[in-house]
């Protein structure tokens, strides 16, 4: 932890699940990257998770999985929010400092992640940007419809103007885009293509899938041959998308944490 804030750097982090039998009802942990900005005796300070400026709310005492990456290293932990204290833009998140660390199998897919699952989504390459907007339009009535009413209703045919999809990892998630992990069969999408529209499943805690416009911005090829690719969103299509994804993901965070608090001891 020293050595991520001494480098400007960053953690993962992702609510932990309540029980054994979590995974098979939902098998997606949405990974969050925040900057940390403070490392303290007891505990350290980090920017509090959000998409599009809009702040996604943990509870104080929630359980979190964390994972420090350092070159191609990873190592997990366990952390709990402790409470929230004033920053220089806004409410910052105290989390309890790990007293101890275990380092990731970088073979495993899973076990590289502390056992965390990230969504498998489908990537499209985007052919024509001007096609977005109808298409977003139909998802935004669906997603808002399962919002407001909590009622599922069937995903729209409709769809821009694109190329055959590609899947790849929801690594994490920052304020402004994703982070996405594609093998080598997959990779030469992005070195052709530069804007892409996203589908996102993330299980029962939000059954509407999340769908979204975005822009190449970097991407890198690791010792195991794996491309890791950074995407920015792109809601110049359709602006108010950004309001509806916010919510979208500020349910799924909701629904996480109500799930792990029915699981507490009385």
């Amino acid at each position: 932890m020293a050595q991520v804030f001494e480098r400007g750097g960053a953690i993962e982090v992702a609510i932990a699940r309540p029980g054994k039998g979590a995974e098979s009802r939902d098998a997606s942990d949405l990974i969050w990257r925040l900057h940390v900005l403070e490392l303290r005796e007891d505990d350290v300070l980090v920017e509090s998770p959000a998409t599009v400026g809009m702040p996604i709310q943990l509870h104080d005492g929630v359980s979190l999985v964390g994972v420090i990456s350092l070159g191609q290293n990873r190592w997990t932990f366990r952390t709990r929010k402790i409470g929230d204290v004033p920053g220089k833009e806004g409410r910052v998140l105290r989390l309890e400092l790990p007293s101890t660390v275990e380092r990731c199998l970088r073979r495993h897919p899973r076990l590289e992640l502390g056992g965390l699952t990230p969504p498998e989504i489908d990537v499209f390459p985007l052919l024509d940007p001007a096609s977005v907007h109808d298409a977003q339009v139909a998802y935004d009535a669906v997603a808002r419809e399962y919002l407001e009413h909590g009622t599922i209703g069937a995903e729209p045919t409709r769809r821009p103007q694109v190329g055959p999809p590609v899947k790849a990892e929801l690594m994490n998630m920052a304020t402004g885009g994703v982070g996405l992990r594609v093998d080598h069969t997959a990779a030469p999408v992005f070195a052709r293509h530069r804007t892409f529209w996203l589908r996102i499943p993330l299980g029962a805690s939000m059954p509407v899938p999340i769908v979204v416009a975005a822009k190449l911005a970097h991407s890198r090829l690791d010792s195991s041959q794996r491309t890791y690719v950074g995407l920015g969103f792109d809601f110049s299509f359709h602006p108010a998308h950004a309001d509806t994804l916010a919510r979208q993901l500020a349910r799924y965070s909701q629904a996480r944490q109500a799930e792990q608090s029915s699981q507490r001891p009385a």
